[in-house]
């Protein structure tokens, strides 16, 4: 692929970002390909080392906050008429509280989310203090003259141990899950902004 068949895929993959944003975002892949082939490689082995387009454009579109890919997007083309100024306050009480309601519910999904990985993990954390709290209390009531009680609770105390080692690995991955599953939600939501401009 030429710098140039490079450049003009990756503006049609970039086409709903900020202008500002996508001309320096160009410029730079351009500066970035011409420094490749300075140093010895050809136009191709130049663009294929900078990475695929859309490797590049995902990358693009994680690292632009979602209030400038929105503001460009809402931003009118051209200016509304008076009709249309009037329509859109007249529908203001329907379209603004779906707009709302929607909005809850997003954020109620999200806030549910999270609010079951802090769950796992308050689950590990009493499995933790359960297996110190019974192992110190083993010990006191081995040492008290309860021997058999205290060598059923430094056996559970270290069963809780066992139990909290495996629930921080499920506690881990839940939230690295959680994490990733986060950002290409974001991701995902910022690309329905930038949309590809359909081949005329």
């Amino acid at each position: 692929m030429s710098k140039q068949e490079f450049l003009d895929q990756l503006r049609l993959k970039l086409v709903g970002l900020p202008e500002k944003e996508l001309c320096e975002r160009l410029a730079f892949y351009s500066e970035a390909i011409d420094d490749r082939i300075e140093d010895g490689l050809s136009e191709e082995e130049a663009v294929s080392d900078i990475g695929t387009v859309d490797e590049i454009a995902a990358q693009v579109i994680s690292d632009i906050p979602f209030a400038k890919i929105a503001k460009e997007r809402i931003k009118p083309k051209r200016r509304l008429g008076a009709w249309e100024i009037i329509l859109i306050i007249l529908g203001s009480p329907i379209w603004l509280s779906l707009a709302i309601a929607a909005f809850a519910v997003i954020l109620s999904l999200y806030v549910v989310l999270w609010s079951l990985i802090a769950s796992v993990w308050a689950i590990f954390a009493s499995l933790a203090a359960c297996s110190v709290g019974g192992v110190a209390a083993g010990v006191i009531f081995a040492v008290t003259g309860n021997f058999l009680s205290g060598i059923a609770t430094v056996g559970m105390g270290i069963a809780c141990a066992g139990l909290a080692i495996f629930a921080f690995f499920g506690c881990k991955a839940a939230t690295k899950g959680t994490v990733m599953l986060t950002k290409k939600l974001a991701l995902a939501i910022k690309k329905l902004f930038v949309r590809k401009e359909e081949a005329k």
